[in-house]
């Protein structure tokens, strides 16, 4: 089957080779134009390249030629952005210059129609009609605050004010996947407009597990959102946003490095339902505009996993999980001559619910407890009396922060001057219960190796309560200049230095060690976890000083820009798997790391027909001080953030006068992301990789028939590897693969 893939992606490339350029047609833009309805951009500039800051904004046409439809698909397109696939949807990791976090808080911001989301694990998902998407890089936290500090991501959907009619959308492509979508845009009043957004889409995945047969990576999934805006005034805008999506998946299809095969015995899977409203009131006068922004958002998912990834009785782990949250942000901003100015307000509070039991099988007691024991003390082994057993966790979370912020800018003639400064303050309370109920017999064999002289019987009771809580209070200041290139289109120079954040908190996933380490203890082994000093991290804090530039030429065919930086971090927070046969990942707190690097776009246009694009990120990242108590890791790289990152493209439009077809486009791109190191002692590495993508599009008023190609060679690479009781995992990225979307736009 993969053969005849093969051969038809080669189809489709000789096809673009043979393309020649004829007669001008238009080119689908990158960027939007931006009615005043439109109450987005609330804190920055619609146009990002006038700004300070190191950005890339993917615009709608680019994104339906690409297929864009989740984060994920952004990885690489903007330089030293990337974000693997790998494991579920929940494992959406990011890492920007450097800086990266597999659990817990990340390091990039996702705001969507202006509302943050506030949990990581709800990043990845499928939206459709996105309008555009900006990437910012280097820290935002003077503006947005908490967990922004590596970046933002914005993501803007279709306004029902600027587009009114019907587009659906069919789409197939190997591994089965299908993918299906329906909106509808009404304007009812000059003044209210509303859409309705629906998808469904499926999977078989690309993946088997050799111990069931079965397809390990398959999904089903689906979503919709409200989408409802009113100018209530001439002065007044209200747009809401509603929410929701379903995800249920087959995950997690790592495979053994000395097998190289997915084989494991227990079910792994993950369950999404997520729900969101985001209501944003936008007040203009003639000095200032005020904006308000209120969300909602609520959480309830099921991660299960068989944690040892193995066809044996080990262990399996089950996170089920219930979170909601509130944030309110007030902003204000006006100018008055040269001077401009921004302040605000923000609040938030967050809840969260789990149970998170480890059930520990026959092979896994035997393994990890009764072996180590009766190696210990031979002459009075153990046995368990019970071929299973639960260590218990139930955890109640709950955050809360308030922020005050304040950015003021000043024009000198080409000169800019900005400044701004955030106090930032966070709670998180942590209310814990482990429990575990279980027995082993000890034997005595002084005198036989048999298991039949019962010397004692032990019960093993564990039932835990208790709370922690930490307070943060950070200062979160911000300085940019930027000098204005005397030139026809804008284009500047500029500098800046900021201070990035990242909260602290508590990593539940530890408690599991702390139970097993308990119960060790009652055979005369183990050792005696401080909790705080286990579960509980610190904040991650950086420096990020950097120069850059947005370069356009005055008949505006070629955009450039390009920026170097330099980050000092402190107390960066690492994932990492304890040493030895534990269970869980402890999230640490690094002493000192560095990272410098460059990056650089370009968009070329020299006609209507054609249009280049190519972005380049290079990030060394190093630990400066980091010793754990048994390593030190000076001068290592930091693991999971990859080295170079690369993005290139081209793209051909033949403008066509006949009755079915107006147009036919191509494209060819290359996306690339390595090296990558998997670990603190830079022992193992995924090394540089490309991958081949094209698509052709045959363009009506009213439908488009694309026909694309994603890793045409098939190249072979990892976007993941860990090491789990000695064990050492990795995913494997997805085949080559092909498919054809259908769109259909009906115009009111």
């Amino acid at each position: 089957m993969r053969r005849k893939y093969i051969i038809t992606i080669i189809g489709l490339c000789v096809s673009l080779l043979g393309v020649r350029a004829q007669s001008s047609g238009a080119v689908a833009d990158t960027t939007l134009s931006l009615q005043e309805i439109s109450v987005s951009a609330i804190k920055q500039s619609s146009n990002m390249r006038v700004q300070p800051i190191s950005s890339t904004t993917i615009g709608g046409g680019v994104i339906n030629r690409l297929n864009i439809d989740a984060m994920k698909n952004v990885s690489e397109m903007a330089p030293n952005f990337y974000m693997p696939d790998y494991g579920t949807r929940m494992t959406s990791s990011i890492y920007v210059r450097g800086l990266g976090a597999r659990i817990d808080q990340p390091v990039v911001g996702l705001n969507v129609d202006n509302v943050p989301f506030l949990n990581k694990d709800n990043y990845d998902f499928d939206a459709v009609d996105i309008e555009r998407i900006e990437v910012l890089r280097g820290p935002q936290s003077t503006l947005y605050g908490r967990n922004t500090m590596g970046g933002l991501i914005n993501v803007y959907t279709l306004s029902p004010m600027k587009y009114q009619g019907l587009r659906l959308l069919a789409e197939y492509g190997s591994g089965n996947s299908l993918k299906t979508a329906v909106s509808y845009y009404a304007k009812f009043q000059p003044r209210l407009a509303m859409s309705w957004s629906g998808y469904y889409s499926m999977t078989d995945g690309f993946f088997d597990n050799k111990y069931s047969g079965a397809d390990c990576d398959t999904e089903k999934q689906g979503g919709f959102r409200w989408k409802t805006q009113w100018r209530i005034s001439e002065s007044v805008n209200l747009e809401n946003v509603a929410s929701a999506q379903l995800s249920r998946q087959e995950g997690y299809p790592y495979a053994s490095i000395v097998t190289d095969e997915i084989n494991y015995n227990d079910t792994c899977f993950y369950k999404r339902t997520g729900v969101t409203d985001g209501l944003t009131i936008k007040w203009l006068n003639d000095k200032f505009t005020l904006s308000s922004i209120s969300s909602f958002q609520y959480i309830d998912d099921n991660m299960t996993l068989d944690q040892d990834f193995l066809p044996l009785e080990y262990f399996t782990l089950t996170q089920k999980r219930k979170e909601w949250a509130l944030t309110q942000d007030v902003v204000a901003r006006g100018n008055v001559g040269k001077y401009n100015w921004l302040g605000g307000l923000f609040v938030f509070y967050k809840s969260s619910d789990m149970n998170a039991p480890v059930t520990f099988k026959d092979y896994g007691i035997d393994q990890l407890i009764e072996k180590h024991r009766n190696e210990a003390n031979p002459y009075y082994p153990v046995n368990w009396d019970d071929n299973t057993f639960v260590l218990g966790s139930d955890f109640k979370t709950s955050t809360w922060g308030v922020a005050i912020y304040h950015q003021s800018g000043y024009k000198i003639g080409r000169w800019d001057f900005s400044a701004g400064i955030r106090l930032d303050y966070e709670h998180v309370a942590l209310n814990y219960h482990s429990y575990c109920n279980t027995s082993y017999t000890t034997y005595d064999c002084t005198e036989t190796q048999e298991l039949e002289n019962v010397f004692n019987n032990h019960e093993v009771k564990i039932d835990d309560r208790g709370s922690l809580d930490k307070s943060f209070v950070e200062l979160l200041p911000k300085v940019s200049v930027t000098y204005n290139l005397p030139t026809i289109n804008p284009s500047n120079i500029y500098a800046s230095v900021s201070k990035g954040y990242k909260a602290g908190g508590y990593n539940t996933q530890m408690f599991s060690d702390v139970l097993q380490q308990r119960i060790m203890k009652f055979m005369g082994l183990g050792m005696k976890y401080d909790i705080d000093d286990v579960v509980g991290y610190d904040p991650e804090e950086s420096t990020n000083y950097e120069i850059g530039a947005h370069l356009t030429t005055n008949n505006g065919i070629l955009n450039a820009d390009v920026a170097m930086f330099y980050i000092d971090c402190r107390d960066q927070q690492l994932t990492m798997f304890p040493d030895g046969t534990t269970t869980g990942r402890i999230m640490a707190n690094a002493g000192k790391t560095r990272s410098y690097g460059v990056e650089a776009s370009v968009m070329y246009r020299p006609s209507v027909k054609w249009m280049v694009n190519a972005s380049y990120g290079l990030t060394d990242a190093r630990f400066v001080e980091f010793n754990n108590g048994k390593n030190d890791y000076s001068g290592k790289r930091i693991p999971y953030a990859p080295r170079n990152t690369m993005f290139a493209g081209v793209t051909y439009r033949q403008p066509l006068n006949t009755k079915w077809i107006n147009g036919l486009s191509f494209n060819l791109n290359c996306r690339g992301v390595g090296s990558i190191y998997w670990d603190e002692d830079n022992s193992v590495k995924q090394p540089f990789y490309a991958l081949l993508g094209a698509s052709m599009r045959l363009e009506h008023s009213l439908y488009s028939i694309d026909l694309w190609a994603e890793n045409i060679t098939d190249t072979e690479y990892k976007t993941f590897y860990f090491v789990s009781i000695g064990n050492g995992f990795y995913q494997q990225g997805k085949p080559a693969r092909i498919g054809v979307t259908l769109r259909y736009n009906f115009d009111i």
